[in-house]
């Protein structure tokens, strides 16, 4: 009983390692080239978005150091 289930444990491990190197292997059905689609109207909100992550980003830094260094006295009222 206990050979087969290392048996079959090392069938199923196996079986996980290669099914990657066995998909990465299989070549298409199809040879037909993909072609991107063309583009009419594009949006110019090229990087905007990295200025608002960095100052969200910076602002929690601070918020995180204000929490952190505030001087509230916590004592417990416990001898």
């Amino acid at each position: 009983m206990r050979f087969g289930k290392i048996g079959l444990a090392a069938a199923a491990a196996a079986s996980l390692v290669s099914a990657p190197v066995l998909a990465q292997a299989a070549q298409p059905v199809s040879s037909v080239a993909r072609t991107s689609a063309t583009v009419e109207g594009e949006n110019d909100v090229e990087g905007g978005s990295g200025i608002i992550v960095a100052i969200l980003a910076a602002a929690a830094v601070i918020g995180g150091i204000i929490i952190a260094a505030d001087g509230s006295e916590d004592t417990p009222t416990s001898p």
